[in-house]
Parts: structure tokens; sequence; C-alpha cells
């Protein structure tokens, strides 16, 4: 029984730390896309920026850095690691980075 309850725990803190990780990252690339586009204080700017492939490339590069990291610190063993765990990273870390980076696009436009 004492070996489950660590084994369930383990498991709940490792779930907690990939979804924690992926939600900052996506939110710190949003942030990070918003300093790379520069000025869209006008809608046409703002236009412009959302056009712009370079945050897609940083945010890329964030959920591959993502992979990288799990990989080196074997947080996941090499049979537990599968294509869910892949899509999840890559959804929460994409629509994490979308919704903030449209929220700056679209309140710096306005202002």
């Amino acid at each position: 029984m004492s070996t489950e309850s660590i084994s369930d725990r383990r498991e709940h803190i490792r779930s907690i730390s990939v979804t924690a990780l992926a939600a900052l990252l996506g939110v710190a690339t949003g942030f990070v896309s918003m300093m790379l586009v520069g000025d869209v204080s006008s809608v046409e700017a703002a236009s412009q920026a959302a056009n712009d492939t370079r945050a897609l490339m940083l945010v890329a590069g964030a959920i591959l850095a993502q992979f990288v990291l799990y990989d080196f610190t074997s947080i996941y063993n090499d049979d537990e690691f599968g294509p869910k765990h892949y899509l999840f990273i890559v959804f929460m870390t994409f629509s994490l980075w979308f919704v903030t980076w449209g929220i700056l696009l679209t309140t710096e436009a306005a202002a």
C-alpha cells in the first residue's frame, strides 16, 4: 500500500510539472513574440505582426526545447512518453501562446 501512494504521488507531481512548464512557456513565448514584432499601436501594424512567421518559429522552438528538456532530465522513462504526451505538450504550449499573443496584439492596437 505504501509503494502505491508514493508512485501515485510521483505521477501526480510529474503531471503537474509538465503541465505548468508547458503553460508557462506558452505564456512567456507570447510575451517574447510581442517584443519581437515591435510596435503595434495601429490596427495595420497589428495585422502585419500577426502574419510574422518569426513568432511561430519561436513557439516551435519552445515546444522542441521542452522535448529536449524532458529527455535530458528523464522525467519520463522511455516507455512512458508516447504520442499522447507529445500532443499534450504541443497543444498546451501553442494554445497558451496563441491566446496570450492574441490578447497582447489586440490590446496594444486598441490603445
